[in-house]
């Protein structure tokens, strides 16, 4: 069954990459940012249902992100309600990726419109709050407050990244309540 899974979506993936690769090698000219927040069932302006943009005047704890080939570095977040955490995102690959912030629907929504993008010769510079992209060997700062409890993910959403497995978890959980042994908070790159 996984087999059949894989060969009938590797086509696809490879596509979708080998497209956004050619595009981001060649450029292209009359590019546009994308914005998600006229997408429907994500936000509109700076609403979300998995918290909002942080003030860095409010940060209550930093988290540095490595970005790798493929993965990222920590894989797995706790965080605490009404916590706003920095992101510092680092990009110690050779290929640029994506940071989205998000529930499942907003990230199948945003990988069906990144790659749509792609198909149609926009590029992926974004203007979203919840999502930054950071080119081969940069960093970049993304601040979130989280204000509701639940499981949320920060995927790279370039076309074929998430497919291959570039994906993780944040676990956030009540102000009284951190899950023991939720994994790392912090990856030095």
């Amino acid at each position: 069954m996984t087999m059949l899974l894989v060969s009938f979506r590797l086509p696809q993936i490879a596509k979708s990459a080998a497209v956004a690769a050619a595009l981001l090698f060649l450029g292209v000219p009359g590019a546009r940012a994308h914005d998600m927040a006229n997408m429907e069932g994500t936000h509109n302006a700076e609403t979300f249902r998995f918290g909002e943009p942080g003030k860095a005047s409010k940060v209550t704890r930093t988290i540095n992100i490595a970005m790798k080939d493929i993965s990222f570095e920590p894989a797995s977040l706790t965080i605490k309600t009404g916590e706003t955490i920095r992101f510092v995102v680092t990009n110690v690959s050779e290929i640029d990726h994506d940071f989205t912030l998000g529930d499942v629907a907003t990230q199948t929504a945003h990988r069906k419109e990144m790659a749509e993008m792609i198909e149609n010769g926009g590029d992926m510079h974004h203007s979203d709050p919840n999502a930054i992209t950071v080119k081969a060997h940069e960093s970049k700062v993304l601040i979130w407050k989280f204000s509701r409890a639940g499981n949320f993910e920060f995927d790279c959403n370039i076309p074929g990244h998430f497919e291959s497995g570039m994906a993780g978890v944040i676990a956030v959980v009540d102000k009284a309540h951190r899950r023991a042994g939720a994994g790392a908070t912090t990856a030095q790159p």
